[in-house]
């Protein structure tokens, strides 16, 4: 038997990750009756405790989007590595390019957050909020869907009505499969390494990238001086670095890091994570949206993925507000329609541009690589296109 329309959500979310967390908590802001299904949520790591191998950067509009939710000021007061320059190196080709925040009049060009901190201070904030149901230990078993909206149906047996279903479960998203969108893209072949790194030569919050033609590499400044690594290798080859003795690694590490940060050394466990690019072919059908690594996957070179699902979610929020100022109903069916178009074009257009960039930088030899030093030079010594890569690079938006 159905719920009455009192007891129905205006949106049911599965997934408390970053970017699921942070539309739960946006849409009870905004006045909207949300439910947030999640397994086993994150809990925010204290100061003292180590920090977690996988990263993000935060650009500055999706700070500005935590700010707005409260839940900056707490990631912040734990740790956060903000960095201020931003290098690309092409290994290749010797050309270099290089973005200082001062240069723009700008504090810093962006923040690396381990995730668990992120989702972690998301679900606190939720928890201190009594308009959002929070659902733990219990997962999505099915859910129908008719003109009215959306049943959920749990595991644990209860149910749980609203007007939409807002998938927020990850690159194998349930929600997405259940709906029968299917996706388009392929996986790379490669896999991405992540670990953290003592350096012998401070990183003077600079984010590192070197392009090599098995893929990019990437030095991250954290806050405790250490740096967070992502090395894009061939599946393979990563899986070897990752079972190889800790002074082969370093060795190799140091190699491909070209000696940038001095002698480097192992100072947490590796992982490898394959990559792939998969773009939803459709972000919204029949009551269902999707958001975050649902909705699209990109390569991790730009440090850009998250920050794509916070756009996601600013959307969202623009969708309610615009709704209300012209006196209609939220999430009206055309609305998020429109919504869903909107948001895959960019996804899309951002995933392709980072996919050109590692197929470019791939190329060992041939016309395009001088080519390609070429251009990456001009970028650097001509100032008003250094500055749409600057920005382009680091995430930011018009207005910042």
């Amino acid at each position: 038997m159905r719920h009455t329309d009192k007891d129905r959500l205006d949106a049911i979310i599965v997934g408390a990750g970053m970017v699921g967390a942070c539309a739960a908590l946006a849409l009870d802001r905004a006045g909207l009756k949300v439910a947030l299904i999640e397994y086993q949520p994150a809990s925010a790591p204290g100061p003292t405790e180590a920090v977690d191998i996988r990263v993000v950067a935060i650009a500055p509009h999706a700070q500005r989007l935590l700010q707005d939710l409260g839940v900056w000021a707490g990631i912040e007061g734990v740790r956060a590595g903000p960095y201020r320059r931003m290098q690309v190196v092409d290994a290749l080709g010797g050309a270099a390019l290089q973005f200082e925040s001062a240069d723009y009049g700008w504090a810093q060009l962006g923040h690396i957050v381990e995730n668990r901190l992120v989702a972690g201070a998301l679900w606190q904030t939720l928890q201190q909020r009594s308009g959002v149901r929070l659902i733990s230990a219990d997962r999505m078993r099915r859910f129908d869907v008719d003109a009215r909206g959306v049943r959920v149906h749990l595991e644990s047996g209860s149910a749980l009505d609203a007007r939409w279903l807002i998938g927020a479960d990850g690159m194998q998203s349930k929600v997405r499969s259940d709906a029968l969108i299917g996706v388009d893209g392929a996986p790379y072949g490669q896999s991405g390494l992540v670990a953290h790194i003592d350096l012998e030569l401070p990183h003077q919050q600079t984010a590192w990238q070197r392009f090599l033609p098995s893929g990019p590499l990437a030095f991250l400044p954290l806050a405790d001086g250490r740096a967070s690594i992502v090395w894009t290798l061939p599946t393979e080859r990563a899986q070897q670095l990752v079972a190889a003795p800790a002074e082969d690694f370093e060795a190799q590490l140091q190699r491909a890091s070209d000696g940038r940060f001095g002698r480097v050394h192992l100072a947490s466990e590796r992982a490898a994570f394959p990559l792939r690019l998969q773009i939803a072919q459709r972000f919204c059908a029949d009551r269902i949206m999707l958001i975050g690594d649902a909705a699209h996957g990109v390569h991790p070179l730009a440090g850009q993925g998250v920050n794509l699902g916070f756009e996601d979610v600013a959307a969202l929020q623009a969708l309610v507000r615009h709704a209300r100022e012209r006196g209609r109903p939220v999430f009206a069916d055309s609305d998020v329609q429109r919504w869903a178009r909107e948001r895959r074009s960019a996804a899309t257009l951002a995933a392709r541009g980072f996919d050109g960039l590692n197929r470019l930088y791939a190329i060992h030899d041939g016309p395009l690589l001088p080519l390609r030093a070429l251009g990456l030079n001009l970028v650097d010594r001509l100032t008003p296109l250094k500055r749409k890569f600057a920005e382009r690079a680091a995430g930011i938006r018009a207005g910042r």
